[in-house]
C-alpha cells in the first residue's frame, strides 16, 4: 500500500515523509490491488500460486455488521470473504436537487427538448443513461395501454436493458415501468411537435435525438446530458450547478417526502434491494420537524 501510493514505479527509492504528494490516488491504488487479487486468485486455481496466499489477501467476514435489507431472506449466518487491503476513498456525496433549482433550470431551456428532460429526469428519477436509451416503444403516455399489449395501467414509461449505438446503458438488469404525470406527458408532446421539424429525426428509434447540433438525427449520448445541465446551470445562475444525478436524488427525496415507503422508492429507481435507495434519500427540513413534532410531549403517565 505504502509502495503504491509513493513509487514512481521507474526502479528509484521511495522517498515519503511528511508532508510528501502521494504519486497514485485512493482509486488507482484499489483499481491494481483489485487487478493483483484476482491475478493471484487465478492462479491458485491453477496451481502455480500456492493457496495460503489467498489467506494473506482475503480475510472472512460475516453479514452480522450489515443492515437487515442487505441480509437476504433467512436467520442463517452468511460468510463472505472480504479483501484485507484497500485504501480509502473519499466519497463524494450528491445532494438533492431542490424544487427551485429545477424551475431554474426549465425557466433557462430554450427548446422543448431540453425542457422534456429536465422534467424526466426531475419527475421519474432515471439514471442519464436510462433516459438518453429509451426507445419511442418504451413511451406509454395513455391512458389505456393495453392498446399496446402493455398490462401497466395508465401513463407510464418503460425502462429496458439494451445494447445500444449511442453507449447508453441501462445499469439494473431487470426492466421496470414507471408512472408518469401529466407535466412530462405534456412536455413530451410539445417534444414531438418539435421532433418532427427535424427530417432526420424522424426515422431514429431512440426518444432523444439531436436536433441542433451534427450529426443531427442521432441518438445523444449519455455525456451530452452532462454538458446540456452544465450550460442550463450557468445559464440559469446556480453556482454550484446541478449534475443530472442530483435530479435522481431529488426524484426519490420528494417521492419520500410525500409518503412513499422505502420499497416503492426502490421499485421506480430501479434498486435491487431497498437498502440501495436510502442513500439517495434526503429529507426536507420540514419533514424532519414535522417528525418531531409528532412524538407526543412528555407527560407522567398513569399506569391503570
Amino acid at each position: 500500500m505504502f509502495w503504491l501510493r509513493h513509487s514512481t514505479g521507474d526502479g528509484s527509492p521511495v522517498a515519503a515523509g511528511p508532508g510528501s504528494e502521494p504519486v497514485r490516488g485512493p482509486r488507482r491504488i484499489n483499481t491494481v490491488l483489485a487487478g493483483v487479487r484476482e491475478f493471484l486468485t487465478h492462479g491458485t486455481t491453477l496451481g502455480t500460486v500456492p493457496t495460503f496466499v489467498l489467506s494473506q489477501l482475503y480475510e472472512v467476514a460475516d453479514d452480522r455488521d450489515l443492515p437487515m435489507q442487505a441480509r437476504g431472506e433467512g436467520s442463517h449466518l452468511r460468510y463472505y470473504a472480504k479483501a484485507r487491503h484497500r485504501a480509502a476513498e473519499p466519497q463524494e456525496p450528491v445532494g438533492r436537487a431542490s424544487d427551485e433549482e429545477v424551475l431554474a433550470l426549465l425557466r433557462a431551456c430554450r427548446s422543448a427538448r431540453d425542457r422534456f428532460i429536465v422534467l424526466l429526469l426531475a419527475r421519474t428519477g432515471l439514471r442519464r443513461s436510462e433516459a438518453v436509451g429509451m426507445r419511442r416503444e418504451d413511451i406509454h403516455f395513455i391512458l389505456d395501454a393495453s392498446v399496446l399489449g402493455c398490462r401497466i395501467p395508465g401513463s407510464h414509461l418503460h425502462v429496458v436493458r439494451r445494447d445500444n449505438d449511442n453507449g447508453a446503458w441501462a445499469k439494473s438488469k431487470r426492466s421496470r415501468a414507471v408512472p408518469v404525470d401529466f407535466l412530462l406527458v405534456q412536455a413530451y408532446d410539445q417534444y414531438v411537435v418539435e421532433r418532427d421539424t427535424c427530417l432526420e429525426a424522424r426515422d431514429s428509434d431512440f426518444v432523444l435525438v439531436n436536433l441542433f447540433r451534427p450529426p443531427l438525427g442521432a441518438p445523444m449520448p449519455p455525456g451530452a446530458l452532462n454538458d446540456l445541465f452544465d450550460r442550463l446551470s450557468r445559464r440559469a445562475g446556480l453556482a454550484d450547478g446541478v449534475h443530472p444525478h442530483a435530479l435522481r436524488h431529488g426524484f426519490a427525496s420528494n417521492a419520500a417526502d410525500a409518503g412513499a415507503v422505502l420499497d416503492e422508492i426502490a421499485d421506480l429507481l430501479g434498486h435491487a434491494s431497498a437498502a440501495s435507495s436510502q442513500v439517495y434519500l434526503h429529507p426536507d427540513p420540514q419533514r424532519l420537524r414535522s417528525a418531531v413534532e409528532r412524538v407526543a410531549a412528555l407527560a407522567p403517565r398513569r399506569n391503570g
